[in-house]
């Protein structure tokens, strides 16, 4: 498990778990320093199959009929993992930093294994806060048409391609305009491409996410303080499905946030960190 870690050895430590495909330098720098600067300890890693972690095998490209399937007939869809074994991999890691328990923050597929760890493991969670994420409740809104055709594109085939892809990817899930993030895409793109690309682990990623099924009912046993972050205007995990996590976590609270699409634009920092920080000292007050 590829990972770095800002801040203080001796502060409470924040995991960061990053969604579908994504690396974990998604967490951008800044953001990781910022969080970091509230008196945390920040970690942030690659999941499976992506980025520098270790790489599985196995499951086919996902088909449209398989999609098909899972939605009308609810026939589940095959996958070599699980959500479930990606929040073992958190835990796995944890035990690797000597952090019996941690505040854990996921992002969208993050969320879901943050979810799945505050369900399986509550023992190591001090705090939860679930952004961009949903339940899996089949009930929820799909994506809208574009979102949708992102995660469905073939691979790219060249570094050009790759790179517009990139562009054209983060416009639309950001759903909206945000000059100052696409400034900064080319190089994020290289970054990216650089760190090395694994499209047979995304497309396994998704069967873990599909697989693993709903959460709801189960999230209802979760004790652990929970925060649920939503952008209103997200295309890909739409708006229901943070309202439902939400409501499905006993005392869990709900911060939406205007204009915020399926991304971290830096204009939303200071309303994300600001949460997230203030969620994290009040867990640990009352720990205290």
């Amino acid at each position: 498990m590829c990972h770095e870690i800002f801040g203080d050895a001796n502060a409470e430590p924040i995991v960061l778990i990053m969604g579908l495909g994504a690396q974990m330098i998604h967490w951008d720098d800044d953001f990781c320093r910022q969080v970091a600067g509230r008196g945390f300890r920040v970690i942030r890693f690659d999941n499976r199959d992506i980025g520098k972690s270790s790489k599985m095998s196995g499951g086919k490209r996902l088909s449209l009929i398989e999609l098909l399937k899972l939605r009308f007939l609810r026939i589940p869809v095959a996958a070599p993992y699980r959500l479930r074994d990606m929040a073992q991999d958190t835990v796995a890691l944890m035990d690797h930093l000597r952090i019996r328990s941690a505040h854990i923050v996921g992002a969208s597929m993050g969320g879901m294994i943050a979810q799945e760890i505050a369900i399986t493991f509550p023992e190591r969670v001090r705090s939860l806060t679930s952004i961009m994420s949903t339940t899996g409740n089949p009930k929820i809104p799909p994506p809208t048409r574009e979102a949708a055709a992102v995660l469905m594109a073939p691979p790219p085939a060249s570094k050009e391609e790759y790179f517009a892809r990139y562009a054209q990817t983060w416009k639309i899930l950001r759903a909206g305009s945000f000059p100052e993030e696409e400034a900064l895409d080319p190089t994020r793109a290289a970054r990216t491409w650089d760190r090395g690309l694994n499209p047979p682990g995304v497309g396994r990623q998704l069967r873990a996410v599909l697989a693993s099924g709903s959460r709801k009912e189960r999230l209802r046993a979760v004790k652990a303080p929970t925060l649920v972050i939503h952008g209103t205007v997200d295309p890909l995990v739409r708006p229901e499905g943070g309202k439902d996590t939400a409501a499905s976590i006993p005392g869990a609270k709900l911060v939406m946030i205007d204009g915020m699409g399926h991304a971290l634009p830096m204009r939303f920092w200071p309303q994300i960190i600001g949460a997230i920080a203030e969620h994290a000292e009040g867990a640990a007050a009352k720990a205290a």
